[in-house]
């Protein structure tokens, strides 16, 4: 019997990268429904190759357009995520949540209750609301596989009761582009060379992240959601070529790494096909990566803001969705050329340490309003600032 999945955000990066896993096993899937924001020529595309009945185009004027390119109506095509309960009449053994940035949450949180495994690849989800997930995933008995690729590293070395047992983690950064550029030489630094990510092929958005280490921080705190330790048990090595994703060190005196070469169809794979059924054809083990693995702390002078670590809280609150949300308005001005990247960086550690956001650390989301409420009230904070 086929496998059911549907696939939320299907044209970004990770929603095509499964597609095309699922492409090379059409025989033992069958997509239920796939969805988009804007893209919505790919996503008709996707829904012809594989006879996808049920869509989803949240942009208003691309869901017009593809009603418009569909008058037989071959395909059901809706505008938002409240209709999944038309779509859905059983439960999915799948649903992927690939959906970029915090507008991803709101529809994962609305999918839980559709499917028995829910894979997560939509970080502000995970770092913004994984109390409202978790709570979700309790109601509906649905199972939670992480997909981004340090946190399914931690999740597949891991047995049962072994977290217990952790002494500590240690997730690996590959510094971004700007790993060996001497610091007196930041204030030179281009959008251009910004977006020239050394090892992985990404959005301009997370590039920016990786390049100033604020993807690894916001890979912290999901580490520290998912498998619910302290930050202090949680740090940072950097790993030029990312072929080490990551460390445990168990109290027992053991250590487990995990090792993969820096391609996200791994874990994706490795989501779907969780009992050892299928082979993923990948290149042969690197000995020359092995042997000079080139593991060293973060320089703290060059990349500050993993020091905002030190004063995010332990327990879930809206600071990180002030975290995000600082970040996101930031990056967005650097990519506009409005800010330079060392204005980008000091002003993200400058703005999150004013006492009008640190109250936040007390608070608790408590519904998804909480935090797009708290979004829309920084915003224009941010806005108010006049950067």
């Amino acid at each position: 019997m086929k496998k059911k999945i549907a696939i939320l955000g299907s044209t970004g990066s990770i929603g095509k990268s499964l597609i095309n896993i699922i492409k090379d096993d059409k025989k033992s899937f069958e997509i239920t429904l796939l969805t988009a924001n804007r893209n919505y020529k790919e996503l008709i595309k996707q829904a012809k190759i594989f006879k996808v009945k049920n869509l989803i185009i949240t942009d208003d004027n691309s869901f017009r357009l593809a009603k418009k390119i569909d008058p037989k109506k071959k395909f059901n095509i809706f505008n938002n995520y409240e209709n999944l309960n038309k779509i859905f009449k059983s439960k999915n053994d799948f649903i992927m949540s690939s959906i970029t940035g915090l507008e991803g949450l709101k529809p994962t949180l609305n999918s839980i209750k559709f499917t028995k495994n829910i894979l997560i690849a939509n970080k502000e989800a995970i770092i913004c609301g994984w109390n409202l997930i978790k709570k979700e995933m309790l109601k509906h008995k649905t199972k939670f596989i992480p997909v981004d690729s340090e946190h399914f590293s931690i999740w597949s070395l891991l047995k049962k009761n072994e977290i217990k047992k952790i002494e500590k983690i240690f997730i690996t950064a590959s510094g971004g582009p700007f790993l060996k550029l001497p610091k007196k030489n930041f204030s030179k630094i281009s959008i251009k060379s910004a977006l020239k990510h050394p090892n992985w092929k990404m959005g301009k958005k997370i590039t920016i992240d990786s390049a100033t280490l604020m993807n690894k921080v916001f890979e912290v705190i999901e580490a520290k959601n998912i498998f619910n330790i302290k930050y202090n048990r949680i740090s940072i090595l950097t790993h030029p070529k990312s072929y080490i994703h990551t460390i445990i060190k168990f109290k027992n005196g053991l250590t487990k790494i995990l090792v993969h070469e820096p391609d996200m169809k791994i874990p994706i794979f490795n989501s779907l096909y969780t009992s050892n059924t299928k082979n993923l054809k990948t290149h042969s083990l690197d000995f020359n990566i092995l042997n000079n693995l080139s593991l060293k702390k973060v320089d703290l002078k060059k990349f500050p803001l993993v020091k905002l670590l030190k004063i995010l809280p332990d327990h879930p609150s809206l600071f990180e969705t002030v975290l995000i949300t600082v970040n996101d308005y930031l990056v967005l001005k650097f990519l506009n050329k409005q800010i330079s990247f060392q204005k980008l960086i000091s002003l993200i550690y400058e703005i999150l340490n004013q006492r009008e956001f640190l109250r936040f650390k007390k608070i608790k989301p408590k519904k998804i309003d909480d935090i797009h409420q708290l979004r829309l009230y920084v915003s224009s904070k941010m806005d108010s600032l006049g950067i």
